[in-house]
């Protein structure tokens, strides 16, 4: 018989509302037989979403919690003053129940990396980082880390993030020595601001690492690394004007093809949507945690859903991802 593995979705905190949410659970369950999900939000709201849609009762499972976290709430203060939100709710049950493999939510970055750091770190008790997978033009994946999580971070901050990112890439996507780069302005060791000279060192030091130098960002997705490393500020400039360029590019392709009735630059655009899609890719993952909590876009649709879905079996087939054991993933 085949194992089976149970999620938690957040369904409250995202810009389309809870009802996409569970759309997306549903068309989950639909595409993956071994799925099972633990739905939270307002019980009455849920239960209605899923007669309607007719979700296997065997496979869902309902965490009433009335409370919702918004993008302005202050993570320190929401970590206090919302304990009834679907989110802090959602990491204290992902926590404490083995059964639950991870966690999709589509709200608060910052509380959602607090929440986390307080109910999901290890012994360690080291700052989490929030990654991105985005595909390389050598047909693999870069994991970028950190994608917005810590705006202003230590040398000492980005070294963890490096070591947090090739043991990712190791176990998730088999590369063996995952080459790790640092973001900065210059190929060169002495080029960089006052953070990035200082992270430099750290990286060359460090013999799990293989660090290959500092990448420029025109070269951050060549395929130079597996592992591109940056504050959150720069790895979120990264994330968006990688996503506001293939967007342009997409636009303009289309365009011409509708101009020309081109079959064959048709089919290229379609090729490129499934590449460059960024909400098609998932999420961020938030690294650091004892089981992977998945922050989806503010915007994610119900397609986006079923990605992160994918995301977290994918990782629930590689125990040690969240095995309690480990202080990090």
């Amino acid at each position: 018989m085949e194992q089976t593995f149970k999620i938690v979705i957040d369904t409250k905190g995202g810009d389309n509302g809870p009802s996409v949410m569970v759309k997306g659970a549903t068309l989950a369950l639909e595409r993956f037989p071994r799925l099972k999900v633990l739905l939270a939000g307002n019980e009455e709201e849920i239960r209605e979403e899923c007669d309607c849609l007719h979700l296997p009762a065997d496979r869902v499972e309902i965490l009433d919690a009335p409370g919702e976290i918004t993008n302005f709430d202050n993570p320190a203060d929401a970590m206090y003053q919302k304990t009834d939100s679907s989110m802090l709710l959602s990491l204290d049950t992902l926590s404490s129940r083995d059964d639950l493999v991870g966690m999709i939510t589509c709200g608060n970055t910052g509380v959602a990396l607090t929440g986390a750091m307080r109910y999901l770190s290890g012994e360690q008790r080291l700052r989490p980082a929030l990654a991105a997978i985005l595909p390389s033009q050598d047909g693999n994946f870069t994991c970028l880390v950190d994608t917005g999580a810590t705006i202003d971070c230590t040398a000492a901050m980005l070294h963890h993030f490096a070591v947090l990112g090739s043991d990712f890439m190791r176990q998730m996507y088999g590369v063996e020595h995952p080459k790790v780069a640092l973001l900065s302005n210059g190929t060169e060791p002495m080029k960089g601001n006052k953070l990035v000279k200082e992270t430099y060192p750290l990286l060359s030091a460090d013999e799990r690492l293989n660090f290959t130098g500092n990448v420029e960002g025109s070269n951050a997705l060549s395929g130079v690394c597996d592992v591109l490393v940056c504050d959150g500020f720069a790895g979120n400039q990264v994330l968006k004007v990688t996503e506001g360029t293939a967007k342009r590019m997409m636009t303009d392709i289309m365009r011409y093809a509708r101009r020309t009735n081109s079959a064959e630059i048709g089919e290229l655009f379609t090729h490129l949507m499934g590449v460059y899609d960024i909400g098609s890719l998932g999420g961020g993952i938030i690294l650091g945690v004892t089981k992977p909590v998945i922050k989806a876009r503010g915007n994610a649709d119900e397609k986006a859903v079923v990605s992160v879905a994918e995301m977290l079996l994918n990782m629930a087939e590689h125990k040690a991802v969240f095995d309690k054991s480990r202080n990090h993933i």
